[in-house]
């Protein structure tokens, strides 16, 4: 069973449709014992950093989560997921993010030729091996919506790159924790394999 996190984020509904499309038993949830239980969790969403911490905090889901890392159940972030689980965020200065992976989320850089937020196809580059990339080509397109993105501290843990003005860590993954900016459940094929890749951890 797969536990996707409830917690009033936008895209819920297309991670859900995605998983069961591929065959796996998906459940929306904020409950604990449903998530603590679950043999892989998603963190989704779309939004902004400082309200979505509110609404974790609230619904008592920090702690949550970070026993899930501590148990090694595998946990994927996407999009705003992926940003939750770094230390903080420019979109919300002060306020504390899950701090699951070392590394900071900032604002791209304006410039003349880039309309922010990113929004569209990106191809992938991949600096080192990583599990949610087994079996995708370099190069392969996926789909971003963003105004912010990841410099995480720690290089080893980045698996995929693109560019948008300046370099985006697109992945990081280190034991059982995964995370990506663009949306797997929005990008065809490739980012279906990726959710399929996931599932298979």
């Amino acid at each position: 069973m797969v536990a996707i996190i409830d917690y009033d984020a936008g895209n819920i509904r297309s991670v859900e449709k995605a998983v069961v499309s591929l065959g796996y038993e998906a459940v929306l949830t904020r409950d604990a014992d449903t998530i603590l239980s679950a043999d892989h969790v998603i963190l989704p969403g779309v939004g902004a950093f400082g309200e979505a911490m509110d609404k974790l905090t609230n619904y008592g889901l920090v702690d949550v989560l970070k026993a899930v890392a501590d148990r090694r159940i595998p946990l994927l972030g996407i999009c705003l997921g992926l940003q939750l689980m770094f230390e903080d965020s420019e979109e919300a200065p002060g306020v504390k993010g899950l701090g699951l992976f070392k590394g900071h989320i900032l604002r791209i850089p304006e410039k003349e030729d880039l309309k922010i937020p990113h929004i569209g196809w990106n191809s992938l580059q991949y600096p080192s091996e990583g599990r949610l990339f087994a079996d995708i080509q370099k190069d392969s397109y996926v789909y971003f919506v963003h105004s912010y993105y990841l410099q995480a501290q720690e290089r080893e843990i980045v698996k995929a790159v693109t560019e948008y003005g300046v370099e985006i860590h697109a992945s990081v993954e280190k034991d059982n924790l995964f995370a990506c900016q663009f949306h797997p459940e929005k990008s065809s094929d490739v980012g279906m394999k990726i959710l399929q890749n996931f599932m298979e951890i």
